[in-house]
């Protein structure tokens, strides 16, 4: 026999996400397997949400429905798709009372009221790229619930604070599909093997480099930034250090995690208080990013510390290599006070 095909034949295909849920489940909290049921509900949404994807350019899922969600923003195909595909799954799963997304104005009572926990999602991030090929990605927050088991989940549920999330994570569905979560002990990701039909454990411990030499911002908004976030972009450049943006927040992050950088979403004159959502995208990401030894800032403290007080609420989003986010917050100190990210939030 060929010695090389000795060293291929019967190999180990790896570790399923099913698998490594159960390893890990004595590390979550109150673990009596909800939690691992709800994460293996998400990742089978996300097989479905990956295959309507990875074939939209040959059915009629592709292109905007005409219409805007809460947001205000123009609402694609595949965005409705992907929010009916979760909250079913988590509807169907039992274990989530309620879930907050970020196509739906209010709290979707799936009927679980035993269930103990609620979840946040964006279903379908970045869906202005899908009819242009470029990878888009669903972020997610758990939290335990608070209100009593048995009765409705109510805004308290919800509203808990970024510290309280037991469990956070999202899915890239790119050159491959990855889920990358974390649950409090450290990040871990998964990559879609299509034949098989499974997430397999490729990224057991996932560490964000200290540093970098990428930053990721739109510089469209450039002469809408406070002084201090184009004093540090001025410094970027004059360093070498490369630009890299997609325009789509899951796929600037992960890469941005897995080599290093900056990701910057600063608040505008249109959008003084930032745009990007606390409740299903700062938060989670913050979370996942800070067990992953980097950082997650808002201008005016840690993302985490914000007190969210709307299910919509936005913030501004510095992330990443927390030797990055520092020199950016080292500008802070030095701007005078009418150019700071604190009066843009007045």
């Amino acid at each position: 026999m060929n010695i090389s095909t000795e060293n291929t034949i019967a190999q180990p295909v790896g570790t399923t996400l099913e698998r490594y849920i159960m390893r890990k489940q004595a590390e979550f909290p109150f673990a009596t397997g909800e939690l691992s049921q709800l994460l293996r509900d998400i990742a089978l949404a996300g097989k479905i949400v990956n295959r309507e994807v990875n074939r939209a350019g040959l059915t009629s899922i592709i292109g905007a429905m005409g219409q805007q969600n809460v947001q205000g923003e123009s609402q694609q195909k595949l965005d409705v798709e992907a929010n009916i595909r979760f909250i079913r799954a988590l509807t169907n799963g039992g274990e989530a009372c309620a879930v907050l997304s970020e196509e739906e104005d209010d709290i979707i009572h799936t009927g679980n009221a035993q269930g103990k926990y609620v979840v946040a999602i964006d279903p379908l991030d970045g869906s202005s790229n899908i009819d242009v090929n470029i990878s888009i990605g669903t972020i997610f927050s758990i939290y335990r619930r608070v209100s009593p088991v048995g009765e409705t989940a109510t805004r308290e549920d919800f509203l808990q604070g970024g510290r309280r999330q037991v469990a956070a994570g999202y899915i890239l569905y790119g050159s491959s599909t990855m889920l990358v979560y974390t649950t409090g002990h450290g990040v871990a990701g998964f990559t879609y093997e299509n034949s098989l039909g499974e997430f397999f454990l490729s990224h057991p411990s996932i560490t964000i480099p200290t540093s970098g030499t990428v930053f990721s911002c739109n510089e469209g908004y450039w002469f809408d930034y406070p002084q201090y976030v184009r004093d540090y972009l001025t410094q970027c450049k004059r360093e070498g250090q490369s630009g890299r943006y997609v325009g789509s927040l899951v796929a600037d992050y992960h890469r941005n995690l897995l080599t290093g950088g900056i990701y910057l979403y600063p608040p505008t004159a249109k959008n003084p208080s930032g745009k990007l959502r606390v409740l299903y995208e700062a938060f989670p990401l913050a979370f996942l990013i800070e067990q992953a030894g980097g950082r997650a800032e808002s201008g005016a403290g840690p993302i985490l510390d914000i007190i969210a007080t709307e299910f919509h609420q936005r913030t501004p989003l510095f992330v990443g290599s927390p030797a990055l986010v520092e020199k950016l917050l080292g500008e802070t100190e030095v701007v005078p006070k009418e150019e700071s990210v604190e009066q843009n939030h007045a």
